[in-house]
């Protein structure tokens, strides 16, 4: 039987959709027989909101939950899986995830979202050295981005808090956020604009959608005239690339 890819797909749901279309995308296949298997389990229910769990919001882990599920994955024969969310990768959640599958006995592959983001930027452009970070407030407090690119020599730039709040309201907003949209309404759009501005006015060399519901509002390679790097899109290659490198499209 072929490999199978599993996504963790309800966190957020918007978010499971668009790795697997990304996934679908980036592979080489001129049949739909020459695609991929891939399981994408969405259950949002179970995986409280990972943000307000870093914040203090709520005291459920999602790390269980999260773990949960790709055990469930690996039970129906997923041999990689990760999970289309930045936040989830906090140390706090992400800890827990790994103990979870290391209890159980889980032989699955289970991709880190931020890693990959920073081979593939080191990989395609090895002379940057400021990153600008769009992200939920609870992913820029985590420190999950800086702590991981520090290790490359890579400064990661975040919004002043003022500007945090616009652009973590251009992902919540219960009206207009992408969460509760998943397309790209006007206000979020010019939420994340304006973040973006005043990241490059603060030396970033390129701007990391460092949350999966972003890239379904800005679509564009560059934010700003700077260069977008696509989590979501780099996970998606990473998983291709884990299963089946040889059906891993080249990049433009």
């Amino acid at each position: 039987m072929n490999p199978i890819i599993g996504i963790i797909g309800g966190a957020g749901p918007f978010a499971g959709l668009d790795l697997q279309h990304k996934i679908l995308t980036q592979t080489q296949a001129t049949t739909d027989q020459e695609h991929l298997t891939i399981i994408n389990w969405s259950e949002p229910a179970a995986i409280m909101d990972r943000t307000a769990y870093l914040l203090g919001e709520t005291a459920t882990n999602p790390g269980y939950a999260i773990a949960a599920q790709a055990l469930q994955l690996e039970r129906m024969g997923a041999t990689v899986a990760a999970i289309p969310c930045n936040t989830a990768h906090a140390p706090p959640i992400f800890d827990v995830i790994l103990a979870e599958l290391e209890a159980a006995g889980s032989q699955l592959q289970f991709l880190h979202m931020i890693w990959e983001t920073v081979y593939f930027v080191k990989e395609r452009w090895p002379n940057l050295r400021q990153v600008g970070l769009l992200a939920t407030t609870g992913t820029v407090r985590s420190c999950v981005y800086q702590a991981v690119f520090d290790k490359v020599g890579m400064q990661v730039i975040v919004p002043p808090d003022n500007m945090q709040e616009v652009v973590h309201t251009a992902v919540y907003h219960p009206h207009y956020g992408i969460k509760a949209t998943g397309k790209p309404a006007p206000q979020a759009i010019d939420h994340l604009h304006k973040g973006a501005t005043q990241l490059r006015q603060l030396g970033a060399e390129a701007i990391i959608l460092g949350c999966t519901e972003m890239p379904l509002a800005i679509t564009d390679s560059h934010l700003v005239e700077l260069p977008v790097i696509d989590p979501t899109l780099v996970l998606a290659r990473a998983l291709i690339k884990a299963v089946a490198p040889h059906k891993l499209r080249p990049l433009p």
